[in-house]
């Protein structure tokens, strides 16, 4: 029992000498000054945007203001997101850039609907006490190395014949003491030590609440919100699977279905008709049939690629280099896979280029199309498909005729297994898109 209370004393004690400690204070320096200087400029700004924007002629005015504020609170947040990642040793990731839309209505619509702008306001709302909290265990632990210097600094300069000395020690009681005699100054190193010691419990208590803060405000997405697009993108995926299914019926039903009724038709008028003399009638029926059974096997084969491609059995290179070479417009491709991607994610992949391909030759007028696939260590893959049409594709079609096809399609489908779709197209090109994909679904 001694010797744990001795263990618990000694990491007490031993806490302001480590160097740990130095880095405790330190962010609770430059993090607490941040923090409050980041408070008044957002607060100011927001009071600003949201008094003017009240008013009818100041709306757009008001609008403007808070968007500059959610802007500038993605920059703040990123500063103690580094601070904290440099000197406390956090690895917090950055949330997903700012995707902004098209026109400036659209821009201020994608900027007012920023989860990650107005999660860093919120941070920056609750660090104002959390950088008190820090600036004072700084200046409690200043103080407390002041005091703990007393005595020698009695012996070399004082003698006892100057003015007392201030005991500083910005606790909430004990008054402001004077030290006036040698002996006296040994009782301010004392206080000084404590000062010292519960500067450095303060600072790691502190920073670990504000560590919580900057995990859950300023990543890449907080549980809550995780959940929800988990729940989003799992909707995605079964009105994803729903429509397949339905295109598999239709296609089944206008193509293969129809021609092999035609081809029973034929076959069944070719045999009510062999002991008729005119043996040409016979022969067209037989004619027909065997091109309706070509037709149907033609589109059985289309239907059974369009479930998943046979040319993706031999790498997600070679498809697309197969498919780039049936392209109407001249395709080229650059591959670097090094870790082959699970087949899930290989015939999205596949899909999102061949409806790209689709969209450039339908609407760019491009005379050249690049395709760019390759993996990155962090375990993504990236698709680039590029060319120098004219430009104008919107990622962020919203009307229900665009849902579930175009480029919105595409992203729905990216989405359900945790990807992301960029699109870069402006007006008079080129347009180039990128999709990444995680390696595994």
């Amino acid at each position: 029992m001694d010797e744990e209370i001795r263990r618990v004393a000694g990491l007490i004690l031993e806490a302001p000498l480590t160097r740990r400690n130095r880095r405790e204070l330190l962010y609770c320096g430059l993090g607490g000054l941040a923090g409050a200087l980041g408070f008044w400029i957002l607060v100011a700004l927001l009071v600003f945007g949201l008094t003017v924007s009240v008013s009818v002629i100041g709306t757009v005015v008001g609008l403007l203001l808070i968007t500059l504020t959610l802007r500038l609170s993605r920059r703040i947040g990123s500063l103690h997101r580094r601070l904290s990642n440099r000197i406390l040793g956090q690895h917090v990731e950055a949330p997903p850039r700012f995707q902004p839309g098209r026109g400036a209505l659209g821009r201020v619509d994608r900027r007012l609907r920023d989860r990650a702008g107005w999660r860093a306001v919120w941070y920056s709302l609750v660090k104002l006490p959390v950088a008190f909290v820090q600036l004072y265990a700084l200046v409690l632990t200043v103080c407390g190395l002041i005091d703990f210097s007393y005595p020698l600094v009695w012996v070399l300069f004082r003698h006892g014949h100057a003015a007392p000395l201030p005991m500083l020690q910005p606790l909430p009681f004990g008054g402001s003491p004077k030290v006036s005699t040698w002996a006296g100054s040994y009782f301010a190193a004392l206080v000084g030590a404590v000062c010292v010691v519960a500067g450095a419990w303060v600072a790691r208590g502190i920073n670990a609440g504000d560590r919580a803060l900057v995990r859950n405000l300023l990543g890449p997405v907080s549980m809550a919100e995780r959940v929800s697009e988990l729940e989003r993108t799992r909707s995605l995926a079964v009105e994803d699977s729903a429509a397949v299914l339905r295109r598999v019926e239709r296609d089944l039903h206008d193509g293969a279905q129809m021609r092999l009724a035609a081809l029973a038709m034929n076959l069944g008028m070719a045999r009510e008709k062999l002991d008729d003399p005119d043996s040409a009638t016979v022969r067209e029926l037989i004619d027909a049939a065997h091109q309706n059974a070509v037709d149907a096997l033609s589109d059985l084969r289309d239907l059974a690629r369009g479930i998943h491609p046979p040319v993706l059995d031999s790498g997600l290179a070679s498809a697309l280099t197969s498919l780039a070479t049936s392209s109407a417009i001249p395709a080229s491709v650059t591959a670097d896979i090094a870790t082959r991607p699970a087949p899930a994610i290989e015939t999205i992949a596949y899909f999102c280029a061949a409806e790209l391909i689709a969209n450039a030759t339908k609407h760019s007028f491009a005379d050249q199309i690049k395709i760019k696939i390759y993996t990155e260590p962090s375990g993504v893959l990236r698709l680039e498909v590029s060319d120098d049409g004219v430009g104008g594709a919107d990622a962020a079609l919203r009307s229900k005729q665009a849902q579930g096809s175009g480029l919105t399609g595409l992203a729905q489908r990216v989405s359900t297994v945790d990807g992301r779709i960029d699109v870069s197209s402006p007006a008079g090109g080129p347009t180039t898109v990128t999709v990444e994909l995680p390696l595994r679904a």
